[in-house]
């Protein structure tokens, strides 16, 4: 009788580590999976939208996160195909492929292309597109951009790549790093988000969406769903009860729906809620997917041509964002929560929308009081409805042990915030707006000194 129950115990715990052995080895092939998807969409973007050295791009930004199998990393650019491959020693193979118009897409396995809806609408001319770097003339300013670019420690780099600072909608200094420059498309990470908020904005202001309306998600379309409940606002503000999406590990349901996935949203869709809606505030990339398909949806018929129409024809060239562009993925959805990519101009220009309070050249196009909306305090956080706050001074982000606003910035500062250091920072009591974009991989980006020493310089211009 001991033999037998021996027997069977041994063969369960046998059982158990097979089973342990296979989620381990599927768990590895999609973490490695994820690492060469993110390193050829990296380098494609790189080189055939940004037209940076792909090379010191991947040393700059991939390389620093995969130092233990940076050595088994292979990478090519084909510039025939406009495509890029990566794999580890041959295998777990990725493919980024480039679209006129549209930046790049990861291609899995025999899936089919969206092709660009050939919407070349000429943006707006700007009053600030001068064919030259501006070069600041006060001394105060120089001095002020001259330490945003200096390394201070060069083992822990800020890698800073473009600023651009606009004064009462005027472009009076810019800088840039070498190999960049004014007409430099520059990934803007979550930046997108607002980016996003914008175009839902822009939907309300037609009658086309409602923030207080239940999230028009088929997925969730039953009343039993506990997703039914969601609203866009919550959506918006981060509150709509879906998790935390960066932790537990590389394979966290962010990582899988960017670089696993072939329709982000519809993945999103099928994430459990963590919280009923609107008790609790977690960062979510999901939702910001989520509101692009929305948009989308709202703005036509839901393909790449609506995709394309909405977001070139509706905000890049109103705002006169020439170098601009919404990445898809491959249902044809913009990556709503991470995938703009545009210069830093580009940039400063959608910060100056929402300094002029959703009015650009005369014409409204964000809804009344949207710019407060989208600043408004969420639950007694930093975050308000697409834009992050100055209203919290103490404690920090949830997760990120980092700091909910910039101290050093004015208490009616709201900004844009991206992943590894982008910044769009708007100051409506400086009549300023500052675009900061890098690659900065540790915790210093100079955020809060930038902010303040350009404040500083403005007001050293005034004194007679």
């Amino acid at each position: 009788m001991v033999a037998r129950k021996f027997k069977i115990v041994a063969g369960t715990l046998l059982v158990i580590a097979i089973a342990a052995a296979v989620s381990i080895k599927v768990l590895a092939g999609e973490s490695l999976s994820i690492a060469t998807s993110s390193v050829s969409r990296s380098l494609c973007d790189g080189a055939f939208l940004s037209h940076v050295d792909p090379d010191r791009l991947f040393a700059e930004e991939q390389l620093p996160n995969m130092r233990s199998i940076g050595w088994a990393l292979h990478y090519r650019v084909d510039r025939e195909k406009h495509e890029v491959r990566a794999s580890v020693l041959g295998a777990f193979g990725a493919r980024a492929v480039y679209r006129e118009g549209l930046g790049c897409v990861l291609v899995h396995g025999g899936a089919t292309l969206p092709e660009s809806a050939g919407f070349k609408a000429e943006p707006i001319a700007s009053a600030f597109a001068e064919p030259g770097v501006v070069e600041p003339t006060d001394p105060v300013l120089r001095q002020v951009l001259d330490h945003a670019f200096a390394e201070a420690d060069p083992s822990q780099p800020r890698l800073t790549k473009a600023i651009v600072v606009l004064h009462d909608g005027k472009l009076i200094a810019e800088r840039y790093a070498s190999g960049y420059g004014p007409d430099t498309p520059i990934w803007g990470h979550s930046i997108s988000k607002s980016i996003t908020s914008a175009l839902i904005g822009i939907l309300v202001q037609q009658g086309k969406l409602h923030v207080d309306q239940t999230a028009p998600i088929a997925a969730w379309a039953s009343p039993q769903d506990p997703h039914h409940a969601v609203t866009i606002d919550e959506l918006l503000r981060m509150d709509s009860g879906l998790p935390f999406d960066e932790t537990d590990g590389p394979v966290n349901p962010m990582a899988r729906m960017f670089f696993l996935e072939n329709d982000m949203a519809r993945y999103a869709a099928t994430v459990p809620l963590d919280h009923p809606p609107g008790t609790t505030w977690a960062y979510s990339n999901l939702g910001y997917v989520l509101l692009a398909r929305i948009a989308v949806n709202a703005a036509g018929e839901g393909g790449a041509v609506d995709a394309e129409r909405l977001v070139r024809t509706q905000l890049f060239a109103p705002l006169g964002m020439r170098h601009a562009v919404f990445e898809t993925d491959l249902a044809g959805t913009p990556v709503g929560s991470s995938h703009v990519y545009a210069s830093a101009r580009d940039f400063a220009r959608f910060g100056q929308l929402y300094l002029d309070d959703g009015v650009v050249n005369g014409r409204r196009i964000l809804p009344e009081g949207w710019v407060s909306y989208s600043h408004s305090q969420t639950l007694k956080t930093g975050y308000g409805a697409g834009f992050w706050t100055n209203l919290v001074n103490e404690g920090s982000v949830p997760v990120w042990d980092a700091p909910w606003g910039i101290p050093q910035a004015p208490k009616d500062m709201f900004y844009a915030r991206g992943a590894f250091g982008q910044y769009i920072v708007i100051v409506p009591s400086e009549h300023l707006v500052i675009a900061r974009l890098g690659i900065s991989l540790h915790a210093g980006t100079g955020i809060g000194d930038l902010v303040a020493g350009v404040i500083t310089a403005l007001h050293h211009q005034s004194q007679p």
